[in-house]
């Protein structure tokens, strides 16, 4: 079996991309698997360290604001975009695959299109509750649409077979053990152990908070908390935590980086979690079931963070707190009244423990290879 991945712009579309590229390989060792993707972008790394083939498809996406840099930039994606079918199809000639499957990206649409008019089996997925442009594109041409949420079908064009699958979870994040995780991160058996993170760069508002909500906590000792900063807070919280007077160096209940390489066991030590609300982090937290007080990033392609985190708080799953709203005064508020009830954080992780669909990547792969097995039989 040859399968064509097309993914890319961001780590939300190109992980899940991944995950099952390598479940397909482990179900058959000699299937053939060529990602395509943005050469300027994440993918052209993440792809080969995967240990998979990658060819370069030039697109960019619209900007919606009106800047003068932006401007230059969508008459560089108009010029791509009068390009792309007749590249595509070049593409699929070249490797004819026997299955193409996008994730949602300015690179998917083209490739989804162009296969589904050479009569490729094709089939894209949908990881956030608000669909992206590209996804909405394809969602009348393509063979499967495979969609995390059921709330995503909404904003979708009508078609009877959508198939909820959830999204795709790394098995590390499964495997963890929250002893485990607990005693090597030095979480003490009485202590509630919060877990908070902004992303890669980091957000200053959520930083900002933080810090207050650390200046809160510490002196009671309560709470253990890993806290990441992001690129951009790595210098902002420390100074911050000085001007609060928050005993923070050397302090064994506080674990401060720029960024968490384990998250498996962080998650697996976390009895709440505060971070933002992609669709990857919702899949890890509902899988484990972990209570959370979730920021909606607002600096997203229509604004589909804070549709995926409703998701989650309709359910009684989550608390979400808007940016525009949030303050250091109301994240105190609210971790207070949550850490002091057990109760409530085991309600809102049972919640969330039953919209985690744990072997999503399993689901996903299935999908793939029946959509192959058919159309083996139509030859």
């Amino acid at each position: 079996m040859k399968v064509l991945f097309a993914c890319g712009g961001t780590a939300g579309h190109i992980n899940p991309a991944i995950a099952v590229a390598t479940e397909l390989r482990r179900r058959g060792p000699d299937c053939e698997i060529l990602f395509v993707g943005n050469p300027d972008c994440m993918e052209a790394t993440l792809v080969p360290r995967a240990g998979f083939r990658f060819a370069p498809f030039r697109s960019l996406g619209i900007q919606r604001r009106l800047t003068w840099s932006n401007i230059k930039l969508n008459a560089k994606s108009i010029c791509l975009l009068a390009t792309a079918r007749a590249r595509a199809n070049k593409l699929l000639r070249e490797f004819a695959p026997d299955v193409v499957m996008g994730t949602g990206s300015y690179i998917s649409a083209p490739i989804l299109l162009a296969a589904a008019a050479m009569h490729i089996p094709c089939m894209t997925h949908e990881a956030n509750a608000l669909p992206g442009v590209s996804n909405r594109m394809v969602a009348q041409k393509v063979d499967k649409f495979l969609i995390a949420v059921p709330e995503a079908e909404k904003s979708l064009p009508p078609r009877p077979d959508y198939i909820v699958t959830g999204n795709p979870v790394r098995p590390e994040i499964l495997a963890a053990d929250r002893k485990t995780a607990r005693a090597r991160l030095g979480v003490l058996p009485e202590q509630v152990c919060l877990l908070s993170f902004g992303g890669s760069l980091g957000a200053q508002t959520i930083n900002e908070a933080v810090a207050d909500l650390m200046a809160w906590h510490v002196p009671e000792g309560r709470l253990h908390h890993i806290h990441a900063t992001g690129r951009y807070g790595v210098e902002l919280l420390p100074r911050l935590l000085r001007q609060k007077g928050v005993a923070f160096e050397n302090n064994p209940n506080l674990d401060i980086r720029d960024y968490i390489h384990d998250m498996p066991d962080c998650l697996a030590a976390a009895d709440l979690v505060i971070a933002r609300a992609g669709a990857m982090t919702l899949a890890e937290l509902t899988a484990v079931g972990r209570a959370s007080v979730l920021i909606p990033s607002p600096n997203v392609a229509e604004n589909h963070q804070y549709h995926n985190a409703m998701v989650l708080a309709n359910h009684h799953a989550a608390v979400v707190i808007e940016e525009k709203e949030l303050t250091g005064e109301k994240l105190v508020k609210t971790v207070r009244t949550l850490t002091a009830d057990p109760e409530k954080l085991r309600e809102l992780g049972l919640a969330a423990k039953a919209l985690g669909v744990p072997d999503a990547c399993g689901h996903i792969t299935d999908e793939l290879q029946k959509l192959y097995a058919e159309r083996k039989n139509k030859r």
